[in-house]
């Protein structure tokens, strides 16, 4: 799943721009423009980093680091701001901010220090895989290594393996695994799609042991 970034910036070329190149890195990202916009989504609770400029419309990025902090205080947040003085920065810091960037940036500067934001506040996320069969999975980046070679899985595909790889030993009907993996369409899906799924599976990780119950479903080794 991608690591979801909030960037609030009145400057809308800079927005853009920054959210070119944060998504080019993989990540998902939410522009705002003004305070308001911005503090209206400060419940939401999937958001893992927030990009602040300090200069907005009729509040501050400080005004918004403070009710962020009420409701998410370990989500980290990076500030951005056209002023290189250091009581911005003491100020940031006393308030939470865990990096201070000064404009003009290299978006590509701003990348790195995002990264390493990201690296160190979600480490144990990012570093854990799932053994399973010779393979190593990796939920936070939704990926599938063989001796450190990637394998290529769509979607639907990789939802599958991460059920099973999540759930090892345990028998899935046909129903449960389309309410898991298909969701709200499950509906739309016959079991048909479920068995061409698991064979596509099967022919790109020949390793990965998943048993066929006659009359039931299947289940991972």
């Amino acid at each position: 799943m991608k690591k979801v970034i909030c960037v609030v910036e009145d400057e809308k070329d800079l927005n853009e721009l920054v959210k070119r190149y944060l998504e080019q890195e993989g990540y998902e990202v939410r522009q705002y423009f003004t305070y308001e916009s911005a503090y209206a989504a400060i419940n939401d609770d999937d958001i893992d980093l927030w990009i602040l400029d300090i200069m907005l419309d009729d509040k501050s990025g400080f005004d918004l680091i403070d009710e962020i902090k009420v409701v998410s205080p370990e989500v980290p947040v990076i500030f951005m701001s056209a002023r290189d003085q250091d009581f911005d920065r003491i100020i940031g810091l006393e308030r939470g901010s865990d990096d201070y960037v000064t404009k003009p940036f290299s978006p590509k500067e701003l990348v790195l220090r995002v990264n390493a934001v990201i690296r160190r506040t979600y480490r144990d996320s990012i570093n854990k895989r799932i053994e399973v069969d010779n393979y190593e999975v990796d939920e936070a980046s939704r990926i599938v290594f063989q001796n450190d070679l990637q394998i290529d899985l769509t979607t639907k595909e990789f939802d599958l393996l991460l059920l099973f790889a999540k759930n090892p030993q345990t028998a899935f009907s046909r129903e449960q695994i389309l309410s898991q993996v298909w969701k709200e369409d499950s509906y739309l899906v016959s079991d048909r799609v479920i068995d061409d799924t698991l064979r596509k599976l099967r022919r790109k990780m020949p390793d990965l042991i998943i048993s066929t119950i006659y009359g039931f479903g299947y289940r991972l080794g």
